[in-house]
């Protein structure tokens, strides 16, 4: 109960996002787009996907044998 409000709440600002048509600084767009000092590579992002292999096997005790049917 007391769902309703806060639903059309929601839908209210969705319709807004919707149809809104916000002014767009292309000069500063173009600007953000082409600036090269960001600090990060994609191949640093590549990396730390490549390291993380901790999810790849069950950690031990919590493993549980292949044959266990039981569980």
């Amino acid at each position: 109960m007391g769902r309703g409000r806060a639903k059309a709440k929601q839908t209210k600002v969705a319709r807004d996002l919707k149809y809104s048509s916000p002014q767009t600084d292309f000069t500063r767009l173009q600007r953000e787009l082409s600036n090269d000092s960001v600090g990060y590579s994609t191949s640093a992002i590549d990396n730390d996907l490549d390291d993380d292999d901790s999810d790849d096997e069950p950690a031990g005790r919590w493993a549980v044998p292949e044959d266990d049917w039981r569980h």
